[in-house]
């Protein structure tokens, strides 16, 4: 690193807040002359009890108090000693002085000053501490500069640290705050004063950045022993020339800018274009000479043009529009500057030096002119930069610059295009010959550059421009910034009032920059449950067990009419694979019977705010997703079985009247796996299936449509192994994670490397589902009607002589056995042709067309006049034979013309089509179909035989018009493929040529076939957010009613994707593969449901299960365990994945835009294990629930009220709000009520939390009649905990009893008569013998409690709240109850 750039990266500052950048900028910036002398004190003394090496330092920093912001860089002193002498107080000499100028002249720009304690410890660490801070006003109210004399007081000193400005309570008047307490006899003796002197530097040093005497400023000529800035004067300056200056582009600079356009037009982000044309308006480059500090002067701003333009006298602008082709670009072009550059400003300094900087300026034109039109919009894009540091005894000599770009600090703080890899950037440089005091010569520089196709854009001033993912699908920029080591932006730091562990490194807070700490995500990440998981499941008792057996669920019966064999869930399972394809029962019936669901007790919650009615999603193998219709909740019987606290409830069904159908309880869904509905093979992968994974099942509340929670339940105890049929019945828990706080962040942990406090995430049971399965076997029926399996060839080798051709002879005669050759059968045109056959037959058409498309209400009219009509002709038959006769003569004759004028047509159109004709047979006779069945994520190989039919060799190009199918051209994916698929054809290395545009060819010797390599895979679902939410009316039938085909796609239609080979040098094609993709659903492993506000970005972070879990996973890995890819479904979605390191877990990140609410976005997210992305190990679903953001701040124990604003839908609905916390947010109006159409209502809420913390509350408004989400809000509630004014501690007996009684008093502080009210936040445990009292002035009231009894010993803390008569806290009580 040169003297340049290690000066300016070392005094890189934090900008002001961008309100104050928007303001217009003052007329002139004041200068400041600031004198520290010394701080006194004994808090230093404080510090030094106990430690015999410790220093103190000085640091100051620029802040801004109405916007809470730090700007500019922290200047630190030279840690000086403690002198103590007796009888004066503990003193810390510094006598420097910091010099700066600022044009921010507000009162509220202040400057800060912080005394820090450095100690060194034996072991050789060392430790930073606070002792207190000051702020010293530079600005009156008037925005005059501040004069503060040395003779005064001094300034005062607050405990704590500067951090503490940035809380929001802190208000001006700052110094007045009550959150701020002062050091008793510490102060720091320092004067302010304006210094006008230092205007002569201001080109040399930038506003609000502090320097001292001791610090040196590039081009102020230094002083030994002096104060250089108290009289600043200038280095001599020396004048420099640069002229003939040329940059070269590779590999030409028609051909760069070209793809650089094309990069430009073909980002998606990039609306605005509506076909019109873009083009490079201006290309300018910023010459400019920088202290380290700053730009010594304006950068001068100058037009380079191509050379080739120079030569013919006029000057263009490239234009592009889209879809146009590119021309072959000359070799040579260069970037030329036509005239000379003057630098006045140079100084011979180490930290001088000069800086380039390429910049592109890009216009849009609907015409596409190439004049620049004042009127068109122009938007820059800075290309490159380079530096060049000469040295001090610089002369005439010739110098190469390596040119700069990327993700990394500049002197002109912008953004620039990403640089090519080292490896590929050789030829990059910038080359002239420099000299001094006369005509500086450059050179042509070389501007290499790699082709844009193949880097990214970083950040630009376009419009509405994204980073473009061409190669892994994620922004170069935050790759950038995150695996490679980045300056902060500004020296900003300060310490804790008092920390408690050490520094990470010796010397470690003598650094001026910021240290990055290790990333921890501000959410624990949420740990997936993985293939083998499942939720904790108990077997059932032997009471419960007969009390569902006399509730009258339906019995499984095997094929034999035998009760289904009952399989102990506890029981290991021996998999056979063998034996199960042995099973002559290939037919599996799976059966899931919901028989009830059993409520856990919530805290403080009663049986009268739970649901009536429940329902449930999930997704069993690759069928649709099922929402079953609501079930009620009755009562079981209760007889002493049902533990405390639980209640449970029978699943029984909802007629569409809404009365109960008692005669059938429970639930049952049945699957019918016949083999002739799955493809050929598939049955094995059913049947791992059933071994390895898990069926996640969803509960819904019926009524609120809030998720009551999750479970899980492992399918291997469905594996028959040979038996008839096999039923296992399941306990398992509904679990739910919920998101609190429990305690404040501290701002000592934000700095300790890993010790920022997430969000908890608590686990919590919300009940349990008695859930049956079953499976049964049947044999398979033999049907006589054609299958709709898939076609038996799996083969993996596309032949075009293995009957796949297009072209097959005449439909007549394709059933004869004998056929030779290609044969097509005559037919008349008029049926092949329907243009043809409507010119011919125009009037019978439009007959026929319109007596079919009549109305059918219309029809008995239409009979009635038909018939009127013919009774009229009729008679006017009878009536005169003669005109009859006329009439036929005339129509023989109209026939006649009619067909001579049809067989004119009929000629003229077999000329015209005779040629296309013959060209689309001959077409067809070189076409091969071939049928794919893919999944998402799931990569579908095969090998196309490719033969030269010609004497002579051939270099083929390989044209695919749809990218998801493409050539594997690297030998080491196209072995891994072969090895998977177990292909047993050559492989050949470096078999293609990979031309211009990235096209695969192929060389081809005469009469050779080679087998090409394909690759087809899809990473994109149709998703549709949907609006509704809620559980389906339909009913399922109990019956023998067959599920549709698993594999069969009922969202995505068909592909048709062609292939085309043709010859170089020719535009016919040697062969035509037509590539025909089916999709099938796909299995889902696990389903993850988010709730977030609406219209904002989700950053969540999920950690992966041990690779070791995955089904299929390898039994050992060598080097350890392999690296794991991700793939979403949506491109929109940001999705990647980090190793943390050597043993650490992996870790799945996410940042999905949410929708409007209540919007439900749905997509996938594919594991991968392998490189190459063939198979994905698991398939995540995912739901993100946009909800209506609602932020309250509350004090526990007290109630706050707040409204919420409805808004009607187009009809009138009857609606209900539901909580998901009811004992803590309540409603009003509580009930049903009439939401009218297009209207507007208040919702009133009021909030009252039981702890302290950050949570978060759902709310929905349903409609109670068609049970359907009509609007939703996420209420994130952040609570504290009252002052507490008195505290008491009890002792008490645990394990049972009657309990204590106690008493407390209280006393009327009001002149008035009052009434207040008694709440608790624990009243299971206490309760008060009345629950509100009223007492007058100055009167005394004795509060009776009750202490409930504790089983456990141990201790609690219970806060009593005493509120007045709005409910506003008036004193908290706590009571410490230790039970022993």
């Amino acid at each position: 690193m040169g003297e340049w750039q290690r000066f300016f990266v070392e005094n890189l500052t934090v900008p002001p807040h961008n309100q104050r950048r928007r303001h217009p900028p003052p007329r002139e910036s004041k200068a400041f002359q600031c004198v520290l002398k010394q701080v006194e004190g004994n808090i230093m003394k404080q510090r030094v009890d106990g430690t015999s090496d410790i220093e103190f330092q000085l640091r100051l920093s620029l802040f801004d108090v109405t916007y809470h912001h730090f700007f500019g860089k922290t200047w630190r002193s030279t840690r000086r000693p403690l002198k103590v002498v007796p009888g004066q107080l503990p003193m810390v000499v510094f006598n420097e002085t910091v010099y700066f100028h600022t044009s921010l002249d507000h009162p509220s720009i202040v400057l800060v000053t912080e005394v820090v304690a450095s100690i060194r410890r034996r072991d050789g660490t060392s430790q930073d501490l606070s002792c207190g801070f000051g702020l010293l006003r530079l600005f009156n109210s008037k925005s005059e500069p501040t004069h503060l004399g040395l003779k005064e007081k001094g300034l005062s000193l607050y405990h704590g640290t500067p951090r503490a400005l940035l809380h929001p309570l802190f208000q001006e008047p700052v110094e007045k705050n009550m959150y701020l307490t002062v050091v008793d006899g510490g102060h720091l003796r320092c004067a302010l004063q304006p210094h006008p002197l230092l205007e002569t530097v201001y080109h040399l040093l930038p506003e609000n950045t502090l320097v001292s005497s001791l610090q040196r400023v590039p081009g102020v000529l230094t002083v030994q022993e002096d104060d250089f800035l108290q009289k600043p004067k200038l280095m001599k300056t020396v004048t420099w020339y640069l002229e003939k200056l040329s940059i070269h582009l590779y590999p030409s600079l028609e051909k760069f800018e070209e793809e650089l356009l094309d990069l430009l037009m073909s980002d998606q982000s990039n609306l605005m274009l509506h076909g019109n044309a873009l083009a490079v308006q201006e290309r300018r480059l910023h010459i400019g000479v920088h202290n380290g500090f700053c730009f010594v002067q304006p950068p001068q701003v100058v037009v380079v043009v191509p050379e080739t333009e120079v030569a013919r006298g006029c000057f263009g602008s490239l234009h592009r529009k889209p879809g146009a082709s590119s021309k072959p670009s000359s070799e040579g072009q260069d970037l030329v500057l036509r005239s000379r550059i003057h630098l006045t400003e140079m100084v011979r300094h180490p930290a001088f030096g000069v800086i380039f900087q390429l910049e592109y300026v890009f216009s849009v034109d609907g015409k596409a002119s190439s004049a620049a039109s004042l009127t068109m919009p122009a938007y820059m894009h800075s290309i490159r930069w380079a530096v060049w540091n000469p040295a001090l005894d610089v002369s005439s000599s010739r110098v190469i610059l390596p040119l700069q770009g990327g993700a990394q600090h500049n002197p002109s703080h912008v953004l620039v295009y990403k640089t090519p890899p080292a490896s590929m950037s050789s030829e990059e440089g910038l080359r002239f010959l420099l000299g001094c005091q006369h005509p500086l010569k450059i050179i042509p520089q070389v501007l290499g550059c790699q082709s844009p196709s193949s880097w990214c854009l970083q950040r630009t001033g376009f419009p509405n421009l994204r980073c473009h993912p061409l190669t892994e699908g994620r922004s170069p920029l935050s790759l950038r910034l995150r695996n490679e080591p980045t300056s902060p932006l500004g020296g900003i730091s300060h310490l804790e009032h008092d920390l408690s562990y050490s520094s990470p490194a010796p010397g470690a807070s003598a650094n001026d920059q910021l240290q990055e700490l290790p990333f921890t995500p501000v959410h624990m990440p949420i740990m997936a449950l993985g293939a083998h998981s499942g939720s904790s499941s108990t077997t059932l008792t032997r009471a419960s067990l007969a009390r569902l057996r006399a509730s009258g669920f339906p019995e499984i019966l095997d094929c034999n009419k035998e009760p289904a064999q009952v399989v102990d869930p506890a029981d290991p399972v021996d998999f056979s694979p063998q034996r199960e394809e042995a099973d002559f029962l290939q037919s599996n019936e799976i059966v899931l019977q919901f028989l009830s669901f059993t409520r856990t007790a919530q805290d403080g919650t009663t049986s009268e705010t739970w649901s009536k009615s429940i329902y449930f999603t999930f997704q069993f193998y690759r069928f649709p997703p099922v929402t079953t219709p609501r079930l009620q909740l009755v009562k079981a019987d209760a007889s002493g079985t049902v533990p405390s606290g639980a209640f449970s409830h029978i699943l029984v069904k909802i007629n569409q009247d809404g009365t109960l159908n008692l005669g059938s309880p429970g639930l049952q869904v049945k699957y019918l796996v016949d083999p002739s509905s799955l493809k050929p093979g598939e049955q094995r992968w059913f049947v791992r299936y059933l071994a390895e994974h898990s069926l996640q099942i969803d509960a819904w509340d019926g009524d609120s449509l809030l998720l009551v929670g999750s479970a899980a339940v492992k399918l291997k105890h469905l594996l028959r192994q040979g038996r008839t049929a096999v039923q296992v019945h399941h306990d398992l828990e509904v679990v739910t994670m919920e998101y609190k706080q429990d305690s404040p962040v501290m701002s000592g942990e934000l700095l300790r490397p890993g010790g920022v406090k997430p969000i908890g995430v608590h686990a919590v049971v919300r009940g349990r589902l008695h859930l049956s399965l079953a499976n049964v076997g049947h044999l398979c029926e033999q049907r006589l009607k054609k299958s709709n399996s898939l076609p038996p060839s799996r083969s993996r080798i596309v032949s075009s002589h293995d009957g796949a051709g297009g072209f097959h002879g005449g439909s007549l005669l394709s059933v004869n056995t004998h056929s030779t050759g290609n044969v097509c059968q005559a037919q008349k045109l008029a049926d092949v042709d329907s243009e043809l056959a409507a010119m011919l037959f125009s009037r019978l058409r439009e007959v026929s067309t319109a007596f079919q498309h009549a109305p059918r209400e219309a029809s008995v009219t239409r009979r009635r006049k038909l018939e009127r009509m013919l009774s009229v002709r009729r008679r006017e038959s009878q009536e005169g034979d003669c005109r009859k006769k006329a009439s036929f003569v005339m129509g023989r004759h109209e026939d006649r013309v009619q067909h001579l004028r049809d067989l004119q047509i009929i000629e003229a159109y077999r000329e015209r089509i005779k040629v296309e004709s013959i060209g689309s047979m001959l077409s067809q006779a070189i076409t091969t179909h071939h049928t794919l069945y893919t999944m998402f994520g799931t990569a579908e190989f095969f090998e196309f035989a490719l033969k030269n039919p010609y004497s002579v060799q051939h270099t083929v190009t390989i044209e695919i018009d749809n990218p998801e199918l493409s050539v594997i051209v690297d030998s080491r994916e196209w072995k891994h493929f072969k090895e998977l698929s177990k292909t047993v054809t050559p492989l050949e290395e470096e078999m293609f040529h990979l031309h211009e545009n990235r096209t695969p060819q192929v060389y081809l010797r005469p009469k050779e076939t080679v087998h090409i390599p394909f690759k087809y895979q899809t990473f994109t679902m149709e998703h549709g957010a949907t609006m509704q939410q809620g559980p389906t009316e339909l009913t399922f039938g109990t019956g023998k009613k067959e599920a549709a085909a698993p594999w069969k796609s009922g969202g995505m239609q068909t592909k048709h994707i062609k292939v085309s080979f043709t010859a170089h040098g020719s535009s016919k094609p040697i062969a035509i593969l037509r590539v025909n993709v089916e999709f099938q659903p796909h299995v889902v492993d696990q389903t993850f449901r988010f709730y977030h506000p609406e219209l904002t970005f989700l950053k969540k972070s999920i950690r992966l299960p041990p690779w070791h879990t995955f089904p299929g996973a390898p039994a050992g890995v060598p080097g350890g365990e392999p690296e794991m890819y991700v793939r979403c479904s949506d491109p929109n979605i940001i999705c990647e994945t980090k190793k943390m390191g050597p043993g650490e877990p992996q870790d799945i990140f996410l940042k999905v835009a949410g929708g409007p609410s209540p919007q439900i976005k749905r997509f996938f997210v594919a594991i991968y294990t392998d490189p190459w992305l063939a198979v994905p190990t698991q398939i995540w679903q995912f739901y993100l629930h946009s909800l209506q953001r609602v932020d309250v701040g509350c004090v526990t124990g007290q109630l706050t009220h707040l409204s919420l604003v409805l808004r009607g839908t187009q009809a009138i609905r009857k609606v209900k709000a539901y909580s998901s916390h009811p004992q803590e947010l309540k409603v009003d109006p509580e009930g049903i009520f009439i939401l009218p159409a297009n209207g507007v209502q208040d919702l009133h809420l009021g909030i009252r939390p039981q702890r302290p913390g950050s949570q978060f509350i759902y709310l929905n408004l349903v409609d109670v009649e068609y049970h359907q989400l009509v609007s939703s809000w996420l209420v994130c509630v952040s609570c504290r905990q009252p002052l507490i004014s008195k505290a008491f501690e009890i002792l008490l007996p645990a394990g049972g009893g009657k309990g204590s009684n106690k008493k407390i008093t209280y006393s009327n502080p009001y002149p008035t008569r009052r009434a207040y009210f008694l709440r608790t936040n624990r009243p299971d445990l206490l309760q008060f013998k009345e629950d509100s009292f009223e007492i007058g002035r100055g009167e005394t009231y004795t509060i009776g409690l009750r202490f409930a009894p504790s089983q456990s010993a141990g201790e609690e803390e219970i806060l009593i709240y005493i509120n007045d008569h709005e409910d506003k806290n008036e004193e908290t009580f706590c009571v410490k109850v230790t039970y022993q």
